[in-house]
């Protein structure tokens, strides 16, 4: 859904360049009081840089011209994304500070939903709003997703990647592409998904009760695009039944 007044507040062509600048100034603070990898700085420093260059191409795409108060909200939960993925990326070498990597990704993933309250109570709902908000989550969700696979096996970073791997999906099966119904569920087992591997990013459970959390949010993360996949490929059919009901009915109206 999409406002019709424009919404207010940074310039656009200035918000991604204020953003890379305040990524790059978050990754120099926490590298010279974490000791950060190079690797984990530039991996950060990459992601600022490709996250802000999405996010100007989609204003101009959009034809705003500023980037409103709900995504200053998205964008400053973005640059802490950046700090995780630092972070994550440096733990594959060397120690990180679990405190700092569990309150930036738990400020993080607190914020989800802020941003949504401050578009509708302003009047500046947008669809690249939208976007942007899915997009910083799902990366959240597949960072996080590494870094509880780097401890407990590898096959948890399906977690993150199913959201990836379905978009990819969709290029060789355009049906998936369609419009989904609203469902509760859906955001519930989004939402557990967040939870789950914050518990283990801070490594607050046992390693049994940590294992069980982890296959019960795989496993719902399975069943809620299984869900969602049979629906849209049935759906589809239908859409292909009634265009050959019609196409066939055509040549019958013409007489």
């Amino acid at each position: 859904m999409t406002s019709v007044t424009a919404p207010t507040g940074v310039g656009s062509s200035r918000a991604p360049v204020v953003g890379l600048a305040a990524q790059l100034a978050l990754l120099a603070l926490l590298g010279s009081t974490l000791g950060l990898t190079a690797t984990g700085l530039i991996a950060g420093a990459a992601y600022g840089l490709v996250l802000c260059g999405l996010l100007g191409a989609g204003l101009d795409r959009a034809g705003l011209t500023t980037i409103g108060p709900a995504n200053a909200v998205t964008l400053a939960r973005a640059l802490l994304v950046g700090a995780v993925t630092a972070m994550v990326v440096t733990s594959f070498a060397q120690p990180v500070s679990t405190p700092v990597l569990v309150v930036i990704a738990g400020v993080a993933l607190a914020l989800d939903g802020v941003d949504g309250q401050v578009a509708r109570r302003t009047g500046n709902t947008t669809a690249l709003g939208a976007r942007f908000d899915m997009e910083v989550d799902a990366f959240l969700i597949l960072v996080l997703s590494v870094y509880a696979g780097d401890r407990f096996g590898w096959w948890w970073v399906a977690i993150g990647a199913f959201r990836y791997v379905f978009v990819a999906a969709a290029l060789f099966a355009p049906w998936l592409n369609a419009a989904l119904p609203p469902r509760f569920s859906r955001k519930v087992v989004a939402a557990l998904q967040g939870i789950v591997l914050a518990l283990v990013t801070a490594d607050l459970l046992p390693t049994f009760l940590t294992m069980v959390a982890l296959t019960v949010a795989l496993g719902s993360l399975t069943w809620s695009f299984g869900r969602d996949s049979l629906w849209l490929y049935k759906a589809s059919r239908i859409r292909a039944a009634a265009r050959e009901r019609w196409s066939g009915a055509a040549p019958a109206l013409v007489h």
